[in-house]
């Protein structure tokens, strides 16, 4: 594993742990869809399904996490949520919601967790 792929899975990580302790259960994490692509994390959060897109970066000059999510990103995360809702027998009730959990990960210090929800 490289080191770029190291911090994004340290993100999804804390990510992961974040969601959790929000009250939130992770159903799946990385699941494919064929090459339409991944969904990082995917949660319930009571009847609502959750598809959640991590952004892990280091502390400095780089563009923020919360900032990574484009109008082509957006559209391509409601797009892997139909798939993973026709893969596992439906919407739930409470529908499906897009969030955003970005990770940035200082020089020194400990990691900052920012969580937004339905960002698409």
């Amino acid at each position: 594993m490289n080191a770029r792929a190291a911090i994004g899975k340290y993100g999804e990580d804390l990510a992961a742990r974040w969601l959790a302790e929000a009250g939130m259960t992770v159903l799946e994490r990385n699941w494919r869809s064929g090459r339409s692509g991944e969904i990082d994390i995917v949660a319930r959060d009571g009847d609502a399904l959750v598809v959640c897109e991590v952004k892990t970066r280091r502390g400095g000059d780089y563009e923020h996490p919360m900032a990574a999510v484009t109008p082509e990103k957006a559209a391509r995360l409601r797009a892997l949520a139909e798939h993973w809702i026709q893969a596992h027998g439906g919407a739930p009730p409470g529908g499906v919601r897009i969030d955003l959990v970005g990770v940035v990960l200082p020089r020194r210090g400990a990691p900052t967790v920012e969580h937004a929800r339905g960002v698409a």
